[in-house]
């Protein structure tokens, strides 16, 4: 396949079983919950193309797409990464999908009011199958029981915990996807 090949280019070795197994794990949690399989494996290989790029050839594609980072991105390669990612998908790899690139582009951070796409590759990338941290376990139950949204709530909290634990700022993005959550929860 030459998204693999090309791909493999990109990334390290581990990276890339990394995109391997959100893929998979995409495309497993697509059949729960009745998205698009084909749409979630693509976007699970490519999510992560730009994380090994680095400084000066992130630096050549944001001024060769004219890529616009807000203030944290600027000064964040783990932010930076997954908005060069979706540029570098659309444009490298030739994904011409909104849906396909938006995932890739908050797979980070997440995002208020995220597609289904969305937040299954927010959730792979985060409980893919070597993924092993404190409170796994209980992600990987409630996202395979059909509780996506408990799933990413519980996540993001943990995200924002870790966070402020390091004294780094929070992107906005990750606030207003846990604030949409809990707004439309009690609807």
């Amino acid at each position: 396949m030459v998204l693999d090949d090309k791909l493999k280019k990109m990334l390290t070795q581990s990276r890339y079983i990394h995109s391997v197994n959100v893929a998979e794990y995409a495309r497993h949690l697509s059949e729960i919950y009745g998205a698009d399989k084909e749409k979630a494996y693509i976007a699970g290989m490519l999510h992560d193309c730009a994380k090994c790029l680095d400084n000066e050839t992130m630096n050549y594609y944001i001024k060769k797409y004219d890529i616009k980072l807000d203030d944290y991105e600027k000064e964040s390669r783990a932010l930076a990464h997954s908005i060069i990612g979706g540029y570098i998908a659309k444009y490298e790899f030739k994904i011409d999908d909104e849906e396909i690139l938006n995932s890739i582009k908050y797979h980070t951070t997440g995002n208020e009011n995220m597609t289904l796409l969305e937040k299954i590759i927010y959730i792979a990338d985060l409980t893919e199958k070597d993924r092993d941290f404190n409170g796994i376990e209980e992600l990987r139950y409630l996202v395979e029981n059909k509780e996506m949204d408990k799933a990413l709530l519980t996540s993001l909290n943990n995200t924002i915990s870790l966070v402020i634990k390091r004294n780094h700022v929070i992107h906005p993005r990750t606030v207003n996807a846990r604030n949409y959550l809990i707004y439309n929860a009690k609807k």
